[in-house]
């Protein structure tokens, strides 16, 4: 692989933790990035926000780990199992990354009801896409439909041996159906289907309850001393700070 130029910002506020400061590491915007390198990438703990890839560079916390799941592998829970039952109905329609008023409406009618006050409530359709979409990228924007009408919205990353679960938003009405779970559970069974190998789920943080949901999805790997382990149940206690 050829060597690549990485960037770090300076310390800022984090968007996870209160009272810690962040710091990333992200791949310099002249370098030329493609999808067999983001491949690469990912594997080594890095994420994708719009064209950038960045990777966590903090030097008081360690909080932030990268986790996959082995699909060949996954069973589902009783809880996911009810889940899929309960969406035996919903439609799935895959579609490339361009911008829909209706992805949008319902963007901001998610961020403004469960993640009010956040400062991706107000955001520009313009910033919505630089967030999800990326030039370079092979991203889909999923719909899904439940009675009838738009539910849900997960975008998705195809990598050479992988997908990546880039971020999901949901209609509030539709939490019955659990549109985030039904989400992840699409994108695990789409990975079979074109055997591959893993679903990149982001980083699990265990002091941030918005991240946790992540432990239920096993066999999980972590990215922790630039290597992949499977983590058992014990890992996913919160540590306290």
């Amino acid at each position: 692989m050829t060597s690549i130029p990485l960037l770090i910002t300076t310390p800022h506020p984090c968007s996870y933790l209160d009272n810690e400061q962040a710091q990333l590491a992200f791949v310099d915007p002249v370098f030329g990035l493609s999808t067999s390198i983001y491949s690469y990438l990912i594997a080594h703990g890095f994420r994708r926000s719009g064209d950038e890839l960045y990777r966590p560079q903090c030097l008081q916390c360690r909080q932030c780990v990268p986790v996959r799941l082995a699909v060949t592998q996954f069973k589902p829970n009783r809880r996911q199992k009810r889940c899929r039952q309960k969406n035996r109905d919903t439609v799935v329609v895959v579609k490339a990354a361009a911008f829909e008023q209706a992805h949008y409406d319902l963007y901001l009618r998610y961020q403004n009801q469960r993640h009010a006050g956040g400062n991706m409530a107000n955001t520009r359709p313009d910033e919505y896409m630089n967030f999800l979409s990326s030039a370079w990228c092979n991203s889909q924007f999923v719909e899904f439909f439940c009675a009838g009408e738009l539910a849900a919205v997960a975008i998705v990353d195809q990598l050479d041996n992988a997908l990546s679960a880039v971020y999901t938003f949901f209609d509030p009405k539709f939490s019955s159906y659990s549109p985030g779970v039904y989400a992840v559970l699409w994108q695990i069974q789409q990975a079979q289907k074109q055997g591959l190998e893993w679903l990149y789920l982001g980083f699990w943080i265990a002091d941030c309850d918005k991240m946790n949901y992540k432990a239920q999805y096993q066999p999980l790997q972590g990215f922790i001393n630039r290597q992949w382990s499977v983590l058992d149940a014990d890992f996913f206690e919160p540590r306290g700070r």
